[in-house]
C-alpha cells in the first residue's frame, strides 16, 4: 500500500462517506486513489468554496468533514475558507499536495509554505515527511479537529510521499496520546459549586448562548435548564438555534444588530451566564460598562476565550454537555417570576423605529414569511451583508438550523455551505444571500447543476454591496465609493445557463404567492427578490 491508498483508508476508517475538492498535478496519487473508493467527491469550482461547502456539511453532521486541493494556488485558495473555520470552531480536515520533498524550499513551479500561511488560521497543521507516518497523522488530525474547542487541521503532503510504500502493514491506531494536548471537559468541582451559589443569589439571572452550545450538542440540555429553573436565554448571531423563537423563555439576539429588549435584558439582568461565546464586538460594544454592573459567569471549553473580551466573576472551563448535565442535577432554587414578567413587558412595549420603503419587497417580511413557510427541519444559510442581519433578526426559528459565518464574517460562505449543509441532511435548504455575496460564489452552480442538488437559492438585490454603503451613508455623508452593483448579472440567464428554475419578487404582494411555489419546486431553483436600496439595517 503506498501512502495515497493509506490516506483513503484513513478517511473510510473515521467514517468519511463525502470530501470536497479540487485535483491537481501535486495530489493526483490520492485522487487515483480515491477512485476505487465508495467515499464520494464533490468537484467544487473554486477552492474556496471546498472549504466552505465542507464547513457547511461539517455543521449538520456534527463531524469533522474534509476538503482537499493541490499545492501552490490551489492551496492558497482554501486559506479564507480555513480562517472562515477557525474563527467559528467548525471541525474541518483540509488536505492539501505539497510538490516533491526534496523540492521544499526551491520557490519551484506551485510551491507554497502552506503550514506557515495558515498558522494564524488552523488548530493543527502537519507537513507528513514519511509515509508511515500518515495513520497516526490522520488519527490525531481527526481528535484534535473534533475534540477541545472545535476547529481545522491542515494536512500538508508532498506528492513523493503519496507515491511512496509504507514499510508494513496499514494499521489504523485505536486511540490517540497526543503530549500537551488533553482538552478539558468537566467542570472544576469548587468552580461548579460557585456558579450554582451565584445563581442560587441572582433574583434576574439571565443565559447568552453562543454558538459553542451548538457545536457541543448542548441546545437540549440548555433548554431543559432554562425551563426547569426558569431562566430566561438570550443568543449571539452564532447561538440562533439554541432556542426556538416562540419560546416563552427566549428573548432573541443580542448585539448591535440584535433586538433592543435582549439588549435590555442583558443590562437590566445581575447574573449573566455567557455559554460558548465570546461575546466579541457585535454582541457587547462596550464590555467595561457591563462588567461593573453584572455579575459574569463565562463557561467555555477554551480557557483562551473565557475573559477575552468580557471579565468573568466566576469562570468555568468544560465541555457544555457535561457542565449542564451536572447544573441540571444541582440544587438550584430561585424564583424569577416578577424577573420574567419584567422582561415580557420590555418586549411588548418595544417598537421597531426603523421605516422601510414600501417600493418592492420589505426585508423584513420576506425573512419571516420565507422562513415560516420553510419545512419545520428545514436549513436556512444565510450569506454576510445586510442580508445577514435582516435573516438573524427576522428568522423564525422552529425545528431547523440557521448557519451563517459570525467570526470572520466572510462573503461567499452561503451557496458552498448549503452544498455541504444537503449532502449531509437531505433536507429543504435555502442560502440567502446578496447580490454581492451572489457574485462571490455563483460558480458553484455548476456543481449544484452536476450533481443536481434541489438546492434553493435566493438574492437579495439591491444593485450595491448594501452593508458598505449603509456605512458610507451614515459615517461619510453618503460619499458612496466603490459600493454600486449596477443591474448585472442578469440572474434569469444565469438560472437558465444552469438548468436552474427562475423566479423573481418585487413586491409585498408578491409575497406568499411566489414563496409557496419557489418552495414547492423539486428542482434546483434560482429566485432574485428585489429591495429598496435605500433600506438599511439599523
Amino acid at each position: 500500500m503506498n501512502g495515497a491508498q493509506a490516506m483513503v483508508k484513513c478517511l473510510e476508517a473515521e467514517g468519511i462517506r463525502t470530501i470536497f475538492g479540487i485535483p491537481g498535478v501535486a495530489i493526483a496519487p490520492f485522487y487515483d486513489a480515491l477512485y476505487s473508493s465508495s467515499i464520494q467527491h464533490v468537484l467544487v469550482r473554486q477552492e474556496q468554496a471546498a472549504g466552505h461547502a465542507a464547513s457547511g456539511y461539517a455543521r449538520i453532521s456534527r463531524k469533522p468533514a474534509v476538503c482537499v486541493t493541490s499545492s501552490g494556488p490551489g492551496a492558497t485558495n482554501l486559506i479564507t475558507a480555513l480562517a472562515t473555520a477557525y474563527a467559528d470552531s467548525i471541525p474541518l480536515i483540509a488536505i492539501t499536495g505539497q510538490v516533491s520533498s526534496e523540492l521544499l524550499g526551491r520557490d519551484v513551479f506551485q510551491e507554497a509554505d502552506m503550514r506557515g500561511a495558515t498558522e494564524s488560521f488552523v488548530k493543527y497543521s502537519y507537513l507528513v515527511k514519511n509515509a508511515d507516518d500518515i495513520p497516526r497523522i490522520f488519527r490525531e488530525a481527526f481528535y484534535i479537529a473534533s475534540t477541545g474547542r472545535t476547529g481545522p487541521v491542515l494536512i500538508d503532503i508532498p506528492c513523493d510521499v503519496q507515491k511512496k510504500e509504507l514499510s508494513g502493514a496499514f494499521v489504523y491506531p485505536q486511540t490517540v496520546n497526543i503530549r500537551g494536548y488533553k482538552p478539558k471537559v468537566s467542570g472544576n468541582n469548587p468552580q461548579m459549586a460557585k456558579v450554582v451559589a451565584a445563581i442560587n443569589r441572582s433574583k434576574k439571572p439571565l443565559i447568552c448562548a453562543g454558538g459553542g452550545v451548538i457545536l457541543g450538542s448542548g441546545e437540549e440540555l440548555v433548554r431543559r435548564f432554562c425551563e426547569k429553573n426558569q431562566i430566561p436565554l438570550v443568543n449571539t448571531m452564532m447561538g440562533i438555534g439554541v432556542m426556538p423563537k416562540n419560546h416563552p423563555l427566549y428573548f432573541g439576539m443580542l448585539g448591535n444588530n440584535g433586538k433592543p429588549y435582549a439588549n435590555r435584558a442583558v443590562a437590566g439582568s445581575d447574573l449573566l451566564i455567557i455559554v460558548g461565546a465570546r461575546v466579541a464586538d457585535r454582541a457587547v460594544p462596550k464590555p467595561s460598562a457591563l462588567e461593573d454592573q453584572v455579575s459574569i459567569i463565562h463557561i467555555d471549553i477554551d480557557s483562551a476565550e473565557i475573559g477575552k473580551n468580557l471579565g468573568p466573576t466566576i469562570p468555568l472551563v468544560g465541555d457544555v454537555k457535561n457542565i449542564f448535565s451536572a447544573l441540571l442535577e444541582a440544587d438550584i432554587h430561585i424564583n424569577t417570576d416578577s424577573w420574567i414578567e419584567q422582561l415580557r413587558e420590555i418586549k411588548a412595549g418595544t417598537v421597531d423605529h426603523r421605516v422601510f420603503s414600501d417600493r418592492l419587497v420589505n426585508p423584513m417580511l420576506f425573512v419571516q414569511a420565507l422562513s415560516e413557510k420553510m419545512d419545520d427541519d428545514a436549513i436556512y444559510v444565510a450569506d454576510v451583508g445586510q442580508n445577514q442581519l435582516w435573516s438573524a433578526d427576522n428568522y423564525i426559528m422552529k425545528n431547523g438550523r440557521f448557519l451563517t459565518t459570525g467570526g470572520m464574517g466572510t462573503m461567499g460562505y452561503s451557496i458552498p455551505a448549503a452544498i455541504g449543509a444537503r449532502l449531509a441532511s437531505g433536507k429543504q435548504v435555502v442560502a440567502v444571500c446578496g447580490d454581492g455575496a451572489f457574485q462571490m460564489s455563483m460558480f458553484e452552480l455548476a456543481t449544484i447543476a452536476d450533481l443536481q442538488i434541489p438546492l434553493k437559492i435566493i438574492v437579495v438585490k439591491n444593485r450595491y454591496l448594501g452593508l458598505v454603503r449603509e456605512h458610507q451613508e451614515k459615517v461619510y455623508d453618503r460619499r458612496y465609493s466603490g459600493v454600486e452593483l449596477h443591474d448585472y448579472p442578469k440572474h434569469s440567464k444565469l438560472a437558465e445557463a444552469y438548468d436552474m428554475h427562475y423566479y423573481e419578487m418585487n413586491s409585498n404582494e408578491d409575497l406568499n404567492g411566489t414563496l409557496d411555489e419557489f418552495l414547492a419546486d423539486p428542482k434546483a431553483s434560482l429566485m432574485v427578490c428585489s429591495v429598496d436600496s435605500a433600506n438599511n439595517t439599523i
